[in-house]
This record gives structure tokens, sequence and C-alpha cells, in this order.
């Protein structure tokens, strides 16, 4: 199950980046001990859109752990869209960590490794689920949704053209099973998504930026 986590996981690595990103000017000056000493002041400074900048412009470059990677982005675009709750964004980011490794957009075995991983069939397996893999199953379901309407949309209306579910079902879908955080904000959270593969992210392999897993 996808926990809301990637706060709690950043690496020194990723401190390190965040000192050295923001001592380049005076102003912004920010210490280690800063980010370490308090969280308020923490969740501040990763605010400050140098941030972003520099994740962007050292693209291929850098050392830093996919969860800080994804949770800088997130939390870019989510304010954007003008979602301010960190926890909400924690969580996003967790799915995209998560999600952007392939084997995890199978169900886990908690549910059942025999069951097949397109959504129709999901929906079927959960007339045969126990109470307790009906819960892991709509929230794997709500959270594929939002991430295969959210990253690859275009892909996704593509492949409705030729008959794949669109974006209404998946939109439809996702705000029925998306249960854990913030359900009534599916939509506000997809079209965040959307700008953060337009614009953000790139998914050929080869600029694919270098994280520390």
């Amino acid at each position: 199950m996808i926990r809301a986590n990637c706060r709690a996981r950043f690496t020194a690595a990723d401190f390190d980046f965040v000192v050295r990103t923001l001592a380049r000017a005076q102003t912004d000056h920010v210490s280690l001990v800063d980010l370490l000493s308090d969280v308020e002041t923490r969740d501040s400074i990763l605010d400050h859109p140098r941030l972003v900048e520099a994740i962007l412009s050292n693209c291929g470059h850098l050392r830093i752990s996919s969860q800080f990677y994804f949770y800088v982005l997130a939390r870019h675009v989510l304010q954007q869209g003008g979602i301010g709750d960190r926890k909400l964004c924690d969580y996003v980011a967790s799915l995209l960590e998560a999600f952007s490794r392939a084997n995890r957009l199978q169900m886990s075995d908690e549910i059942d490794h025999r069951t097949p991983q397109y959504i129709s069939d999901m929906l079927i397996a959960l007339t045969r689920a126990t109470p307790e893999q009906v819960f892991l199953l709509r929230a794997h379901i709500g959270n594929y949704s939002l991430f295969i309407s959210g990253i690859f949309h275009e892909n996704t209306q593509r492949r409705s053209l030729r008959g794949g579910p669109d974006m209404k079902f998946y939109e439809q879908i996702g705000r029925t099973n998306f249960e854990l955080v913030a359900s009534d904000r599916f939509s506000e959270v997809r079209i965040a998504l959307n700008q953060l593969s337009d614009q953000l992210l790139n998914l050929d392999d080869e600029m694919r930026p270098s994280l520390s897993l």
C-alpha cells in the first residue's frame, strides 16, 4: 500500500543538494541545521522555486533520491493548481515514486497475484474479494487511475480512439476508488499531474535524471 512518506525518507544527499542550491545567493542561504532542526522550517525551505529550477536545469547530473525528486516537482505543480496540502502532495509524490517502477503497476500479492492487471478485471475481482482485499484493491484502482490519467494522459487519449478506456472512464473510476486521501480533489490532482507530465517530466529513458534509489 502506498503511504505518504517521501518527506520522511529524504537522504543526506538531498539535504546537501538543498544547501548547495540555496547557498548561491546570500539572501537565500540555508544551513543544514535549518533543514534538520524544525519540520515547519524544512517544509518552507522545500517550497523554494530555485530547487525546481536546479532539478530541471541539471537533468541527468543529479545525485538526489527519487522521493525528493518527485516531492519537489509534485509540490510545484500542485501549488500552481491551488492545492497547498503538504500531506496530499507527499502522497502524490509517493504514488509517483512507486509507480515509476514498472513492477508497481501490478497489484500487491496481499490481494491476489493471479488477478489480471486490467482495471476492468480489477473491478470484476472486487465482487469476489474479501473485505480486506476490497480495501487494498480499491486503493490500487484509485492510485492506478490517477497515475495513468495524470502522467500518461496523451497516450490514454490516443488509445481511447482505438477503443480503450477514455479519460472520463479513469476520472469516474478514480473518483470512486481514490479513498485514502482527498477523493474530492481527484480531478484537480489529475490536471496538475498532466502539467507535470507535459512541462517537467522527460519520460525518454536516455534523458531520465540520475537518481540515487
